[in-house]
């Protein structure tokens, strides 16, 4: 298996050329080995650098066990060093394989005279506690060494006992009553029993455990009433209730009770921050009565840090399903006594603060209300609401400190929600934004336009009216040439296109491109082009990146930039198309062809091996096919209106029994079918796009499923109208009205869906005959209102936020990938597979990888020149299995059969499951060969058959005891 993947770099060992695994570990060996303590360090320090070049457990296994043998001989340097990289590589522990020796070398040390040592040691078995929880020795030793008299060795036995009670149920009830005898015993310092108190957080493996903590707990919380004591033991305890999930709703009560009697701050404080622990881990735990303690709480203090605290509590449970409680338990809920509420009190008297926090908490909470409770008349909370959030907006777009520009995201987030749940305020949270812009910090400009763009995709806001405006502003901002002014350009760009939904006038494309040209860099004049290719503006789009291709230094770039040129005008060639007007749509679906083979041969330039655009080759070519499909289907549409069918078709489809006889023509007939057809591969390979691509947002994959849907509407309309009009049903094709559109584009594609489902259903119901001219009209407006609607480039097209991959390994694997393995065919090869899931700088963004599936095939490939009959079983595999991940790791094995004789190709492909339960397929794809021979015994028998002799009685007698 190490010789399956040797492909990683060498920068984990000293030399800079690639090396395999084996080579870069002889290297570091050759570091550990030096007689220098400097070399010895360095060389220990390399190994987290090589796990994550080389995160498989044939390395990972070596590579532990040469550390153990440092940490067994070296001195308590090293013996640091190497406790640090265990602690640094924790999700590689499990891949150790010989455990048993790893600990055998890590705990002859705990013997030592050195009370530092044992504590290294200690803190290197606290380390492990993962892949040993149930190690007796190793509890024994940290029993132990907790009745030690030095406190360095003490305080790593406290370390060691915190990790082992969280991974061990017998360890934690084992070590329970020592911890209790320690923390109430009067010979046990003070700071002793601060650092003990924590280890009783991890006592929730059981009911009866977690109760005789908090027994312990609430005692000492009585019994020592000192001020670090009372915050240490009250964090434990919402620790230990938040892990055992039945004593929730007593800990809130207690945390209020501290928080409303406890005169000292910092007491309060601690309470606020566990409190906000389990508002937003277990915001259904908390009942009316909770919140109302701590709304008055907050309405009498008379400190702002401890409002605000508690204002965050309150903002953070306001967005969750504790505030839909906190109103329906109440006797009166009327829109008449929602302003009563002490809530709604509290946030309406923050509102307005001199504290920019506590206002924007306020503010916040009447925001939540107005969006969670949408079923109540709650058109008073709107407007402060709606106050709020523009005084805010007034107070921090003037300010540029970090402290306002925080305030004014959250300020700016909320106008967001509110529009999106409240559609009828957004006119005035729009014109209160284009209000304040003109005279806003550059940093509250760019959020602002953000929050513009943010609002005007969502619903269609921005008039013409207002772009005068935002023209005045652009060119103001363009006479400068600093980064903020940079960014600046880019976030109003944005709003223009947003706002200008149809085609950019002449005027706007001047000025666009004047100021870029005065003030702008080249990064600047990409990001305004890839936001006009975003939102379909290819015209502005096209001449930007035409400017731009005499501006990048490697050909990659230019490829790159030449292939959006070129789609940009392809798409623009569309805009022009109009209903009724065939022949000229035939000539614009022709000439943005032309220009889209062009942008796909410079794509496929602009690709390298480390960025193949897979993607967005993908994308392109589906485009290109699609747009083909649609250009045949006019033609076939206007041949059937030259030649259509007799009268007596129908008559002719029933007798005959053949429906495809309805379109006159055998040609006619096959051409319609064939077009179908088409159009549902189409979608097909749509789909597999969608799948493939995991890690793409959430607009794109939209994008996707909407073009998919174009796809399977034309070939329904077909069926509908031309092939098989009794039939046809349109149950699985309406539309649901009540989905939220994100975008103008989707906006756009759904209308056009709406209105070619109701043109075809309405033809389709009208009684027969039904005139082909008609049908054939209705798919050839259906397709050019498709295309009408300017694509929009997606996000993950030009930008990819989360970066997931899989890296398989099999065992056994050949020395040459080409070479077969051989295995005899009455026995079965086991096929281990390992893999790592590999992420970027973000995992996780969009989603997460709940499970692998993996899929296992087999595929007879040649078979030997010998012509004889062999007993078969199982004619092929067809395997799968799914694995969970832990610390991105998962392995399996599978168990295979070749009874056939000859050279089988075996495929692994792996597919991820997220945490919807939705399958994405990923890849990789990895295959190796396998070559089946006949075992001797068999082949000898054969042999003998053929030549007439029957196999001796001895030699049957042998071979018999030799099978077993």
């Amino acid at each position: 298996m190490a010789a399956g993947a040797k492909s990683f770099l060498a920068d984990a060992g000293y030399g800079e050329q690639e090396l395999d695994a084996n080579s870069a570990l002889m290297e570091l060996d050759k570091g550990l080995r030096s007689g220098k303590l400097g070399e010895q360090c360095e060389a220990v320090v390399r190994f987290p650098r090589l796990f994550q070049k080389y995160p498989f457990p044939i390395l990972i296994n070596s590579a532990f066990l040469k550390l153990a043998d440092v940490f067994r001989v070296g001195n308590n340097f090293l013996r640091l060093c190497v406790l640090k990289v265990t602690q640094q590589s924790e999700k590689h522990l499990e891949k150790i394989l010989n455990v048993d020796e790893f600990v055998k070398r890590v705990f002859s040390v705990i013997h030592s005279n050195d009370p530092v040592a044992r504590a290294i040691t200690l803190r290197m078995l606290g380390s492990m506690a993962s892949i040993i929880p149930e190690r007796k020795n190793a509890h024994h030793s940290i029993r132990q060494s907790l009745d030690s008299h030095d406190n360095v060795e003490v305080e790593a036995a406290i370390f060691a006992a915190a990790n082992f009670s969280a991974q061990s149920k017998d360890f934690a009830v084992g070590i329970c009553n020592k911890i209790s005898e320690m923390i109430q015993g009067l010979a046990t310092p003070v700071d002793l029993k601060l650092k003990l108190i924590p280890i009783l957080q991890h006592m929730h493996h059981d009911a009866s455990l977690a109760s005789s903590s908090r027994q312990l707990l609430q005692q000492l919380v009585t019994s020592y009433p000192s001020t670090k004591m009372v915050i240490v033991t009250l964090h434990t305890f919402t620790l230990l209730a938040a892990s055992s999930l039945v004593d929730i709703p007593k800990q809130i009560q207690l945390l209020l009770q501290y928080l409303k009697n406890d005169p000292r701050k910092a007491v309060k404080r601690l309470a606020i921050q566990d409190l906000k622990l389990l508002a937003s881990k277990t915001p259904h735990t908390w009942s009316r009565d909770n919140i109302q303690a701590l709304c008055e709480s907050a309405l009498h203090t008379p400190y702002d840090c401890l409002k605000m605290g508690m204002l965050s509590v309150l903002s953070t449970l306001s967005g969750t399903i504790a505030i839909k409680q906190y109103f329906s338990n109440a006797p009166g809920t009327a829109a008449t006594t929602a302003r009563s509420f002490d809530l709604v009190k509290l946030a309406q008297e923050c509102c307005y603060h001199t504290n920019r926090g506590i206002a924007a908490h306020g503010v916040r909470i009447l925001t939540n209300i107005s969006a969670s409770c949408q079923e109540k008349d709650l058109l008073p909370l709107e407007q402060d609401a709606v106050f709020g959030l523009e005084a805010l907006l007034v107070l921090c777009s003037q300010d540029d400190s970090p402290g306002a520009q925080a305030t004014l995201k959250i300020t700016l987030t909320c106008m967001v929600k509110l529009v999106k749940c409240r559609p009828h305020l957004s006119q005035s949270v729009v014109e209160s934004l284009l209000t304040q812009l003109p005279s806003a910090q550059d940093n509250a400009r760019i959020l602002m336009c953000h929050c513009l763009a943010a609002i005007a995709m969502q619903l269609p806001v921005l008039a013409d009216g207002m772009l005068g405006d935002l023209m005045d502003l652009y060119k103001l901002i363009g006479q400068s040439a600093t980064d903020k002014k940079q960014e600046l350009l880019v976030s109003l760009a944005t709003v223009i296109f947003v706002s200008s939904q149809k085609a950019l006038s002449t005027e706007i494309k001047t000025v666009i491109k004047q100021q870029l040209e005065n003030a702008s860099n080249g990064w600047t004049a990409y990001r305004i082009a890839r936001q006009a290719s975003r939102m379909g503006n290819h015209d502005m789009a096209r001449e930007l990146y035409q400017s731009l291709l005499t501006q990048v230094a490697s050909e990659h770039f230019y490829f790159w930039l030449n292939s959006l040129k070129e789609f940009s005008h392809a798409e623009q060639c569309l805009t022009g198309l109009q209903e009724d007007s065939y022949s000229s749509a035939l000539s614009c679906i022709a000439e943005a062809l032309k220009s889209y083979h062009k942008g796909i041969a410079s794509l496929t330039a602009a690709s390298t091996p480390l960025n193949p655009l897979s993607f967005q080759c993908g994308f392109v070519k589906l485009r290109i096919d699609l747009l083909q499909a649609f250009s045949q289907l006019i033609c076939t549409c206007n041949s059937l209106k030259t030649s259509p069918p007799p009268a007596i078709a129908t008559t002719i489809a029933m007798t005959s029994g053949n429906d495809l006889q309805r379109c006159g023509r055998i040609s006619n007939q096959a051409r319609m079918k064939h077009s179908m057809e088409e159009f549902r591969n189409l979608a097909t390979r749509y789909g597999d796009l969608y799948q493939s691509s995991f890690d793409a947002d959430s607009a794109t994959l939209r994008n996707v499923e909407l073009q998919q849907q174009s796809c399977l509407l034309i070939s329904h309309a077909i069926e509908a109208l031309i092939l098989d009009p009794e039939s046809a049903s349109f149950q699985e094709y309406s539309s649901n009205g009540t989905a939220h559109v994100e975008s103008e584009y989707e906006r756009r594609m759904m209308s056009v869906f709406n209105h070619v489902l109701e043109e075809v259903e309405s033809l389709n119901r009208k009684y027969a005959p039904v005139s082909y001219l008609a049908s054939t009209t209705c798919l050839c407006n259906a397709v050019i209102g498709l295309l009408k609607v300017p694509l929009s480039f997606q996000r993950y097209f030009f930008q990819k936020l989360q970066s997931t991959s899989i890296k398989l390994a099999l065992s056994p694997s050949p020395r040459n990938p080409a070479e077969p393995i051989a295995v005899q065919n009455n026995q079965q090869l086991a096929l281990k597979v390992e893999g790592v899931v590999q992420h970027g700088s973000k995992p996780g963004l969009f989603r997460k990888i709940q499970s692998v599936c993996l899929n296992v095939s087999s595929v007879l490939q040649s078979k030997p020149g010998q012509d004889y009959k062999i007993p078969i079983d199982n004619m092929t595999n067809e395997m799968e299995q799914r694995v969970e991940p832990h610390n991105d790791y998962f392995s399996t094995q599978f168990l295979l059969n070749f009874m056939i004789l000859g050279t089988h190709n075996i495929t692994v492909e792996s597919s991820v499951i997220d945490s919807n339960g939705i399958v994405w397929k990923t890849g990789p794809k990895t295959t190796i060969f396998v070559k089946s021979l006949e075992d001797p015994y068999s082949q000898q028998v054969r042999l003998q058959q053929q030549q007439g002799q029957p196999p001796s009685q001895q030699q049957q007698q042998r071979t018999a005891y030799s099978r077993f």
